[in-house]
């Protein structure tokens, strides 16, 4: 009876007031408004719905294709050389709710999932004449833990599922993987609020990024459940070693390394529960020894008081993030542009952004590009895939993982549609 009655004052509390963000909330600069607290935040999320006939929208002069349907919850994905594309299919287990709010939030975000198990597995798909179709679909490997990022490097890949680090040894054109995978590192997965593990590795192949969510949204389980969370840690590839590379990123969903460089980059899903357009979710690169504000701050030194006990040198130290994507997108895909994908694309990152579900008005639910120049992010972001979103507010999917083949696509996992797309220029 309680949680109706709490579920009744959330629907209450929905109000016009959150409309789309304006540009002015995206970018380097973003114009944050005061926290907003109340009794719940709003929440929605658009109930899913089926494609049909319809496609996706991509700009004009390109096109976009199913690669692969049915999948099971695919997440991430990653181009091999030889132009194979590995799909970490699955769903990582939910922490348990603390509060009569979270088991709300918990069942409204659940009806925006899709309804098919976590397949926990990699899923190869092969185009061996190089026409777009890719024919050849095969699991590559099974009986994972809700894999996530995938990295190749060393002769191997490697993968990262809710609680382990692990690699296969790989040679190129492989279609299954030759044995079990070797334990790298084990990973936090105690509780896990956030499951997901994302995962880069450095151009040499010494190194692998591990992206690493907090336990809690404001630390409400304690100071003691966010040991080893909320950072980027290092791992020694070799070792399996690790030490924390970057601190105080509430939850870092996908991490990459910028071409010609070995800097690291990540967008970053920040705090709920101080308004619709609080707290920018963001792209950033990510400095070694860096810290950027949580729990104690957003957005650099924009103290968030529920943080407690505070601290103000932390709060001094905290890092401004390079660009806003706009509160609550949820960008879940990371991936650097080639100029293979034509001119107004050459230079810049993908972003999908998965979709908000604590707005009265969603936002998200697309893959934007997000232009750079001399190296850093300049301009606003573009829609590149859109139309996820009907007129009568249901979802026909929603973007996670992105990545680029080099050749000349951008692959993108739709884990409520259970599709891989495939965008490209017209010919």
């Amino acid at each position: 009876m309680r949680a109706a009655l709490l579920i009744g004052a959330a629907a209450v509390a929905l109000s016009a007031c959150d409309g789309e963000p304006g540009p002015l909330q995206r970018g380097p600069d973003p114009q944050l408004p005061e926290p907003r607290r109340g009794l719940l935040p709003d929440m929605t999320i658009p109930r899913p719905a089926s494609w049909g006939n319809d496609r996706p929208a991509v700009p004009q002069g390109y096109r976009i294709e199913a690669i692969a349907t049915d999948l099971r919850v695919p997440r991430q994905t990653l181009v091999l050389p030889n132009g194979d594309i590995l799909v970490a299919e699955g769903m990582g287990s939910s922490a348990p709710p603390l509060r009569p709010k979270d088991v709300i939030a918990g069942f409204i975000k659940s009806l925006g999932k899709s309804s098919v198990e976590g397949g926990n597995r990699l899923t190869l798909l092969r185009d061996a004449d190089g026409d777009g179709t890719y024919e050849t679909r095969g699991i590559f490997a099974g009986n994972l833990n809700a894999p996530y990022g995938l990295a190749l490097a060393n002769g191997a890949i490697y993968v990262a599922n809710q609680d382990s680090l692990v690699r296969f040894d790989y040679r190129d054109g492989q279609t299954e993987a030759s044995g079990p995978p070797a334990r790298v590192t084990d990973l936090p997965s105690a509780i896990n609020h956030h499951w997901t593990k994302a995962l880069a590795a450095s151009p040499d192949g010494r190194f692998l990024y591990v992206g690493i969510g907090s336990n809690s949204n404001i630390t409400e389980r304690g100071m003691e459940a966010e040991v080893d969370r909320a950072m980027v840690w290092q791992v020694d590839a070799q070792t399996g070693a690790h030490r924390p590379y970057a601190t105080g990123l509430r939850n870092p969903t996908a991490l990459a390394i910028q071409p010609g460089t070995d800097q690291l980059w990540a967008v970053v899903n920040e705090r709920d529960e101080i308004g619709p357009n609080l707290v920018p979710d963001y792209l950033t690169a990510v400095r070694e020894g860096g810290f950027y504000g949580w729990p104690y701050s957003y957005w650099g030194q924009n103290v968030d008081s529920r943080a407690q006990p505070q601290d103000p040198s932390k709060v001094a130290s905290a890092i401004r993030p390079d660009y806003a994507l706009g509160a609550h997108v949820a960008a879940l895909g990371l991936a650097f542009s080639t100029p293979a994908m034509g001119a107004d694309f050459a230079e810049g990152v993908f972003v999908g952004e998965h979709g908000s579900w604590n707005r009265s008005q969603p936002v998200g639910y697309r893959v934007v590009f997000v232009p750079f120049r001399d190296g850093r992010p300049a301009g606003d972001p573009i829609d590149v895939v859109s139309g996820f979103l009907t007129d009568d507010g249901k979802a026909r999917g929603r973007p996670v993982g992105v990545s680029v083949d080099p050749r000349g696509a951008l692959i993108v996992a739709d884990d409520l549609s259970n599709v891989v797309w495939r965008i490209t220029a017209s010919r």
